[in-house]
C-alpha cells in the first residue's frame, strides 16, 4: 500500500481546532478510498469511488469477527468488507456472481458511453468467451460457424497468448444459444408479468427465401417506470395455410405461452383479408374468459402506415406513365460515368446545384417514390438539355407531365408528413392518429371541388379508399388524442362538428365511450370519485336534537354542506378537461406528463398508460431485422426455425439499447445507388433486388 501522505493546515489560532485533510488511500486493486481522521466528532459519511457499489449495498448487519457485511443486489449473498483494506473482495464476487446479469455480456461488446470495446476482467473464464462468442454472433447477425473460422481461431489464439481455450463448435454454439434464449426468455417473462398495464400487441407474417413462413409478434406496454417498451416476444414458423382460424389458434397458444392473455389490450394488423377473420376469432377466445375491455371493442387496430401506402398508390395510377419516365430517367442518368458527366454538364449550363443528387426509388413504396420525383423536378431543366444533347436518352417527361408531377409533389407533401407520424417507433404515436388523419381529409376534400381535372380524378380514386376504411375514424385513437393535453376533447369536438355539424351522434358516441372507459378504469383503481353519505337520521327525526340546539344545528348544516360538495363533486377526467391545454407548438413528452400527474389523476393515468401504448403502426414488428430487406437472407432461410427464433428475439431483448437506434424514413428509402451526381461510382455498380412482400 502507498503511504500515507497527511497535510495538516497549521494556520489555526489557540480556539480553532485543526483541521485534518481527508486520506486517500489506494487499495488492492487500485480504487480510491477516503477516509477522514481527526476533525469535529461528526464525522462525514465517505464518498464511495468503487464501481462495486453499483451492485453492492451496504448493510447494519456484521460478520462473527465484527466486520461489516455488503449484500449483493444480484443473489442477495454477504460479503465481508473493509474500506481501510479496500473492495477487492466484492470485486472477486462480482466476477463468479450465479445471478450476474446476462446483460452484462452485451455490454462487454459494446460499451453504452463511447461504444468502445471494453474488458472488464483480467482474469480469463472460459465461459465467459463462449458468452461472448454468442453474444456477438446475435449482435452481428454472424453464422454459427462463426467460432469455427480458422482466422478467428487463429486471432483468439494470439490474444490469449496461445494457451488453450477449448474452442467450441458450431453446435456447442447452437445450444449455448439455446440456452441464452430460454434465460433471456425468463426475464422478459417476469418483465411483462409485472407490468402495470395492460399489452398491446403488433403481429407481421414474414417469408423466407424458400417461402417458409414465419410470424412475428411484437409486445408494446408502458412499463413501471412509465418507458414506452417494445419486446419481440416470438418469430415462429407458420406452417401454411395462413388462414384466419390458423393465426388466432397460433396467436392465442403464444399470448397464453407468455401468461398475457388476460392482460391484452389490442392488437394492429395490417389490411390483409385473412386478418379480420383472424381477429373475429381471437376475440371470441377472449372475450369467453372476460380477458378484453368492454369485450373487445378496441381489440382490433388497422396498421394506418398500410392504409396510407394502399390510398395513395391508388392516386399514383393517374400518373404512371409519369413516374415511369422519371424513373427511367434516373437509372439512364446512373447507368454509367459518362452520362453523369454528361448530365452534370447540363446541370451547370443551368446553373442548378449539382450536390442535390437523384434519388432512385422503391416502387412497392409510394413515400420512396415521393421523394424521387421531388428531387427530379429540381433537375427538370437538366433533364431538358440532356434531351437535346444526348439522342440516346428517350424517357424525359414533357412539360404537361412534368407539370402534373409538380402538382403530385405538393399534394402528397401532407401524405409524407403523416407517414414519417406513423413510422415512429419510440414515441407513442395513438395520440397523434387523429390529428394527423383530419388533415389529410381535409386535403382530399379541398382537391375533389378543383377544376384541375387531373387532380380531381386522383383525389376522387384516394377519397374513395379512404372512406372506405377511415369513414368513422376510430373511436379509441380519437381518445388517445384527448388524453394528449394538447388537444383533449375540445380538439375531437372541434374535428367531429367539421365533419358532422354540431352536436353530432358521432361525437356524442365518442364521448360516452370516453367516460364509459373512464369508469371501467376508475373502478379498477379502487377509488370511488362520487362517494355518497350515510346519513344518521337518528340526529334529525322527528324533530328531536339531540344534545343542544345550536350544536344540532351546526351538525345538520355540516351534513348539509358535505352533501352539497358530493354533488358538485367533478370526477378526475372532468377535472383533467377542465384544466387548461398545453401548447401545441411546442414537443411534449405525452408519457412524462401522465407520470408526472400519476397521482393528482390516478385513474386517467391508469387509461393513458394503456392506450398511449397502442401502436397505429405495425413498422415496429418490421424493424425486427436490419432496415435493409425484411424477408429471412439466404443464410437465416437454412436455419431451423427454433434457431432462427432464438436469435431474432435474443437479439432484440440483448441488445436493443445498443444498436437499434432510431430510423428516418428517409434513411428507409435510400437507395444504394443514391450518389450525388458528380460523385465517381465504382467500375462495376449494380442494385440489388428488391422483394415486393417488403411493403
Amino acid at each position: 500500500m502507498e503511504s500515507e501522505n497527511i497535510n495538516i493546515n497549521l494556520e489555526s489560532t489557540n480556539n480553532t481546532p485543526l483541521e485534518v485533510e481527508p486520506v486517500m488511500l489506494h487499495d488492492d486493486d487500485g480504487d480510491e478510498v477516503e477516509e477522514v481522521k481527526g476533525g469535529s466528532s461528526s464525522s462525514r459519511k465517505r464518498r464511495r469511488t468503487s464501481n462495486v457499489w453499483s451492485v453492492f449495498k451496504e448493510t447494519k448487519e456484521k460478520s462473527p469477527d465484527g466486520k461489516p457485511l455488503a449484500k449483493c443486489k444480484w443473489c442477495g449473498k454477504l460479503q465481508k468488507y473493509e474500506s481501510k483494506y479496500g473492495t477487492g473482495n466484492l470485486k472477486r464476487h462480482i466476477e463468479t456472481c450465479v445471478k450476474r446479469d446476462t446483460k452484462d455480456v452485451g455490454q462487454m461488446i459494446i460499451d453504452a458511453k463511447d461504444k468502445s470495446i471494453t474488458v472488464r476482467s483480467s482474469k480469463f473464464d472460459p465461459l465467459k468467451l463462449r458468452e461472448l462468442a454468442i453474444a456477438a454472433i446475435v449482435m452481428h447477425n454472424l453464422p454459427l460457424a462463426f467460432v469455427e473460422y480458422k482466422g478467428v481461431r487463429a486471432l483468439l489464439s494470439y490474444c490469449l497468448d496461445g494457451r488453450d481455450v477449448g474452442m467450441v463448435s458450431r453446435n456447442t454454439a447452437k445450444s449455448d444459444l439455446l440456452k441464452l434464449h430460454a434465460r433471456e426468455k425468463g426475464r422478459v417473462k417476469s418483465l411483462l408479468e409485472y407490468v402495470p398495464g395492460r399489452i398491446s400487441l403488433t403481429s407481421n407474417l414474414w417469408t423466407s427465401v424458400v417461402t417458409d413462413g414465419y410470424i412475428c409478434l411484437t409486445a408494446h406496454f408502458v412499463d413501471k417506470a412509465w418507458n414506452l417498451q417494445k419486446r419481440v416476444l416470438n418469430f415462429s414458423f407458420m406452417p401454411p395455410p395462413h388462414t384466419g382460424i390458423a393465426l388466432s389458434e397460433k396467436v392465442y397458444n403464444l399470448t397464453d405461452d407468455w401468461k398475457i392473455d388476460r392482460k391484452l389490450f389490442s392488437i394492429t394488423l395490417d389490411n390483409a383479408f385473412s386478418n379480420d377473420t383472424f381477429v373475429d376469432f381471437l376475440k371470441i377466445q377472449l372475450t369467453t374468459r372476460h380477458a378484453l375491455l368492454k369485450d373487445g371493442e378496441f381489440f382490433h387496430i388497422r396498421c394506418c402506415a398500410h392504409i396510407l401506402n394502399l390510398i395513395v398508390q391508388d392516386g399514383l395510377k393517374e400518373v404512371d406513365e409519369a413516374i415511369i419516365k422519371v424513373r427511367e430517367s434516373i437509372k439512364y442518368v446512373k447507368g454509367s460515368q459518362g452520362r453523369k458527366q454528361k448530365f452534370l454538364e447540363c446541370v451547370n449550363l443551368v446553373s442548378l446545384n449539382s450536390k442535390r443528387g437523384l434519388r432512385q426509388d422503391v416502387p412497392t413504396r409510394w413515400n420512396s417514390t415521393f421523394l424521387m420525383l421531388q428531387g427530379a423536378i429540381y433537375f427538370r431543366k437538366a433533364f431538358s438539355h440532356l434531351e437535346i444533347s444526348d439522342s440516346n436518352y428517350r424517357h424525359c417527361p414533357n412539360k404537361d407531365e412534368w407539370d402534373r408531377i409538380e402538382k403530385l409533389c405538393t399534394f402528397l407533401s401532407d401524405f409524407y408528413d403523416v407517414t414519417c407520424v406513423f413510422f415512429g417507433t419510440k414515441y407513442p404515436t395513438s395520440n397523434l392518429y387523429f390529428p394527423a388523419i383530419y388533415p389529410v381529409r381535409v386535403s382530399l376534400q379541398a382537391h375533389l371541388n378543383r377544376t384541375d381535372e387531373f387532380m380531381k380524378n386522383m383525389a376522387a380514386r384516394m377519397f374513395a379508399k379512404f372512406e372506405k376504411y377511415w369513414k368513422d375514424f376510430s373511436i379509441i385513437l380519437a381518445i388517445a388524442c384527448v388524453l394528449d393535453p394538447r388537444y383533449k376533447l375540445s380538439y375531437v369536438e372541434w374535428v367531429y362538428k367539421k365533419l358532422y355539424g354540431a352536436n353530432s351522434d358521432e361525437f356524442k358516441k365518442v364521448k360516452e365511450t370516453l367516460f364509459s372507459l373512464y369508469d371501467e378504469y376508475a373502478k379498477d383503481v379502487g377509488v370511488t370519485t362520487n362517494p355518497s353519505l350515510t346519513l344518521n337520521c337518528d340526529d334529525f327525526g322527528d324533530g328531536n336534537l339531540k344534545g343542544s340546539t345550536r350544536l344540532s344545528c351546526e351538525k345538520e348544516f355540516d351534513l348539509e354542506e358535505a352533501l352539497y360538495e358530493v354533488d358538485m363533486k367533478k370526477s378526475q377526467l372532468e377535472l383533467y378537461l377542465a384544466e387548461k391545454k398545453e401548447d401545441r407548438r411546442r414537443e411534449l413528452d405525452v408519457i412524462n406528463f401522465w407520470r408526472v400527474n400519476q397521482f393528482r389523476y390516478s385513474e386517467v393515468a391508469a387509461m393513458a398508460r394503456d392506450i398511449l401504448s397502442i401502436p397505429i403502426s405495425t413498422v415496429a414488428s418490421k424493424s425486427t431485422f436490419s432496415v435493409g430487406a425484411k424477408v429471412l437472407d439466404q443464410y437465416q432461410s437454412s436455419l431451423k426455425p427454433e434457431i432462427v427464433e432464438a436469435i431474432i428475439c435474443s437479439k432484440d431483448w440483448l441488445f436493443q439499447e445498443v444498436d437499434t437506434e432510431e430510423t428516418t424514413l428517409r434513411d428507409l428509402t435510400q437507395d444504394v445507388m443514391n450518389l450525388s451526381i458528380n460523385e465517381v461510382p465504382s467500375d462495376q455498380s449494380s442494385s440489388p433486388g428488391i422483394d415486393a412482400s417488403t411493403s
